[in-house]
């Protein structure tokens, strides 16, 4: 089970954390990655970590303003998003896939075999 939270309301520019909590299993050794949807759109990709490794992807509409990191003590990852944008409103949602998803696979969300429900995120003055 995947539990993911630290939605908000948060007004541009502003920050938020995400959280995501695994329990019945464990994060060591999978792809972890944060998805999102906005209403009317498809779910995106928006970054990936690699517990093996702890490589880091992220979507180019993200990049530079999100950052992902990983607890192993906690088994939770998280995702630090500076510079909100309008744009960045969204569901979000963290998912997991038992071991380490190559690069072209990792932005698919068809890979994932575990998902959290989405927590909402909503940036505006």
């Amino acid at each position: 089970q995947l539990q993911a939270y630290g939605g908000g309301l948060v007004q541009p520019g502003g920050s938020l954390r995400l959280s995501c909590a695994a329990s019945g299993l464990t994060f060591r050794s999978s792809t972890t990655g944060w998805f999102r949807q906005a209403p009317g759109k498809e779910r995106e990709f928006v970054s990936a970590i690699r517990w093996t490794n702890n490589s880091k992807y992220y979507s180019d509409s993200v990049k530079g303003r999100f950052t992902i990191s990983r607890d192993s003590a906690k088994n939770t990852v998280y995702l630090q998003m500076n510079g909100l944008k309008p744009e960045d409103t969204a569901v979000y949602s963290c998912a997991a896939y038992p071991g380490t998803l190559i690069l072209s696979s990792l932005r698919l969300a068809g890979y994932y075999n575990y998902w959290g429900q989405g927590t909402q995120v909503t940036v505006s003055s």
